[in-house]
């Protein structure tokens, strides 16, 4: 062991107070994004007295670690008390003169941590990374004076990721209303055509997608990871303008070649899940690109005319094609849309007036929300070296 690293369990305990007297209604849940989530359970009839309680400074983890891909669900107590399921382990950091509970969190949202609770977590029917195990982390433990440090300097970078990203909801807000506003709801037009998602001024048209841009979809096979290659992108790496290649793993040149045969993804494409969460959208800007996608469709709209994507991304994002997807996806285990039905889906074409005024409005916000997003990514890329 390292010299500055110590045994968790040098520091940490479990705790199991029970909700014996049911004064604790707030049911919880602890999610792969390690953090308190409200329960969705069902609790009808069920004896709250036998869930565990949760004070405000504790964790609470999943010990079932299969169930979450490379995830650990860990989370650290910031609000009020709470009730969680007796599947979960609480703990608490009963010397806290010497490791901050919030450095603790810091080092459970380490990629490293993660790996390491799935290379550690046994079992034939499931796999577990039990509370043994949970104590054999080894971590560095500087001075308390460092962790108070470091965990401001954490929130420091937090906070400026929350700003950016309030600011980019509200440019999103804004590209959606001119949308509306210049292509849908343009006070000039007074005649309307009703179709099945909605309403559209009569002197648009109306075309399927596929005679407006090709189509494809990536690989819906599952090549062999390699130390080091060409990232794999699925539907869970898709951020709005750019994707997570760090989450994703490497395939080989050979396997990369043969998916770009026919899903060569290129910069001002768009990304759509196709599997899951359907529906999800990623504007590709990357440039050069260098990865391969699996269970995504890709929109082709690099080879648009000049900056159309702009009004594709926008569409894609309104809620006629939330419709349309609501309408179209299938799976009865997991939600899933055909490459058929996107080809399929029915696309507004505004005058061309109306087009180049709305790509002229939106594009420098579009520019704006690809630089924020890009800041957001190297924040995040420095918290998690933080600790």
């Amino acid at each position: 062991m390292r010299s500055n690293y110590k045994k968790l369990g040098e520091y940490i305990r479990q705790v199991d107070e029970r909700n014996s007297d049911l004064s604790i209604t707030n049911l919880q849940g602890v999610s792969i994004t390690k953090e308190f989530v409200p329960s969705i359970a069902n609790i009808i009839g069920t004896d709250l007295s036998t869930y565990k309680i949760v004070r405000t400074g504790q964790f609470a983890y999943g010990p079932v670690t299969s169930r979450n891909g490379d995830k650990v669900s860990i989370a650290l107590l910031k609000g009020e008390d709470c009730i969680i399921s007796s599947s979960y382990l609480p703990f608490e950091v009963f010397k806290p003169d010497e490791l901050l509970p919030e450095y603790l969190m810091l080092w459970f949202m380490r990629p490293e941590f993660d790996r390491y609770a799935r290379f550690m977590s046994n079992g034939s029917a499931r796999e577990v990374f039990d509370w043994d195990c949970m104590c054999g982390v080894e971590l560095p433990v500087p001075p308390i004076d460092e962790q108070r440090k470091i965990v401001h300097d954490y929130k420091v970078i937090t906070d400026r990721i929350e700003v950016l990203q309030k600011i980019n909801k509200t440019i999103e807000d804004i590209v959606n209303l001119l949308f509306y506003n210049i292509i849908i709801n343009n006070k000039k037009y007074n005649e309307y055509t009703v179709f099945e998602f909605g309403q559209y001024p009569s002197v648009c048209s109306i075309k399927k997608m596929s005679e407006i841009v090709d189509v494809r979809d990536g690989t819906h096979d599952s090549p062999s990871a390699v130390e080091t290659g060409h990232k794999l992108i699925t539907s869970v790496h898709l951020n709005s303008y750019s994707v997570n290649k760090s989450e994703a793993y490497a395939i080989s040149d050979k396997d990369y070649n043969e998916i770009n045969k026919r899903s060569v993804v290129n910069t001002w494409d768009i990304l759509m899940s196709m599997i899951g969460t359907v529906g999800r959208l990623s504007l590709v800007t990357d440039a050069p690109v260098d990865f391969a996608i699996k269970n995504v469709a890709l929109f082709k709209s690099s080879l648009l005319p000049q900056d159309v994507w702009l009004y594709l991304f926008a569409y894609l994002n309104s809620s006629f094609v939330n419709r349309y997807l609501s309408s179209f996806v299938s799976g009865s285990t997991q939600s899933y849309v055909s490459l058929e039905a996107l080809r399929k889906m029915p696309v507004i074409i505004p005058l061309d007036s109306d087009l180049q005024l709305f790509i002229k409005t939106v594009k420098p916000l579009y520019q704006l929300l690809i630089s924020s997003e890009k800041e957001i990514n190297c924040l995040k890329s420095i918290n998690f070296k933080g600790a």
